[in-house]
């Protein structure tokens, strides 16, 4: 039995009308920043504070390989996975790039990648990936718990206040659309999409696949057999890092399909993170909309991007230190001089 850190009350109801207060007397008509403004009540809210401030922002791809791209559900290669670590760390992909742009630590989370670990990955390696979710569970129990603590752990080690999530494996997309069709009880049709590009056909082999996977797991109850049963290593190793930062009052930002799965994931373990977690954007991967829907949660930007691998969130990040800097340096109507409507 895994034990997971007590989470601090980030909706504290005094705190929440302290800084609305101070919104709501900045120098602009009432709610004339829209989502900015609740973008600010929330970070103040998950620091404890009345004027928040982000240091020191980790982005952390967490990469690993999945039994079931071997059974085509993908449109890219299983080697893709270890090449396009290889790209990370030589700074050539989009996530390299946006996280040089805005300044952000990039590490590379080696999870379970079916290679040699990459020079300047981190080793948070469980296995060579998972296990074909059609002909057995992908992990077992105890690997599984071993990734949710290497996530804790990593967090631990990390400096900053805010966590971006990001991710990089072949068939990953498959992992999640099982993991939302346990955790949210859609129909499997609504929670799988086309991944890296799959065609009507590679869709319909991957609801297949994918539905073999769920009749033989169907046992799997608990959140923890879920994961094992289903899950990706990096996504499980991604749940345990986003309970470790809740826990530490860190901004969890949020990328895309599978960042989400991680994400439901540890809710489902630890109920209450889903608080830490400011959602980046929604994807054009169709599931993840509906996903988005059923805990009624608003992205900050819908560009109809798919890429994954955090580039959403890095493009996201600049609007959470423009939050925080207008909650703490914008003038009010009372220190400007300047006459309120009233």
């Amino acid at each position: 039995m895994m034990n997971f850190p007590e989470l601090p009350l980030l909706a504290e109801p005094g705190l929440a009308a302290r800084v609305q207060h101070l919104l709501d007397h900045k120098t602009k008509p009432l709610g004339a920043l829209g989502r900015i403004e609740s973008l600010a009540l929330q970070i103040a809210l998950i620091q404890g504070v009345e004027k928040p401030q982000l240091a020191d922002p980790q982005l952390v791809v967490f990469a690993a390989d999945h039994g079931v791209s071997r059974r085509g559900v993908s449109a890219y290669p299983r080697e893709v996975t270890p090449q396009m670590v290889a790209n990370m760390l030589a700074g050539g992909a989009a996530v390299s790039v946006l996280a040089r742009q805005h300044g952000l630590t990039l590490s590379i989370a080696d999870c379970g990648v079916d290679a040699p670990l990459a020079r300047g990955a981190l080793d948070l390696r469980i296995g060579p990936g998972t296990g074909d979710v059609t002909a057995g569970p992908a992990m077992t129990v105890d690997q599984a718990t071993q990734a949710l603590r290497n996530g804790m752990v990593l967090v631990e080690r990390l400096p900053g206040n805010a966590l971006l999530l990001g991710e990089m494996g072949i068939g990953n997309t498959s992992a999640a659309s099982l993991l939302m069709q346990r955790l949210t009880g859609l129909s499997l049709t609504d929670c799988v999409g086309r991944g890296t590009g799959l065609d009507d056909a590679g869709v319909a082999r991957k609801v297949a696949v994918l539905g073999e996977a769920l009749e033989r797991h169907a046992g799997a109850q608990s959140p923890l057999d879920i994961a094992a049963a289903l899950g990706g290593l990096e996504i499980v190793t991604m749940a345990g890092s986003v309970i470790a930062a809740a826990a530490q009052r860190r901004v969890v930002l949020v990328d895309g399909f599978i960042t989400t799965a991680a994400v439901a994931l540890a809710q489902a373990l630890c109920p209450g993170v889903l608080q830490a977690c400011v959602f980046a954007h929604r994807s054009a991967e169709g599931p993840h909309s509906r996903w988005l829907a059923h805990w009624g949660v608003k992205p900050l930007l819908d560009l109809d991007l798919r890429l994954g691998e955090g580039s959403g969130a890095a493009l996201a990040w600049p609007l959470l230190p423009a939050a925080c800097a207008l909650l703490a340096d914008m003038a009010s109507f009372e220190s400007a001089g300047v006459s309120n409507r009233e």
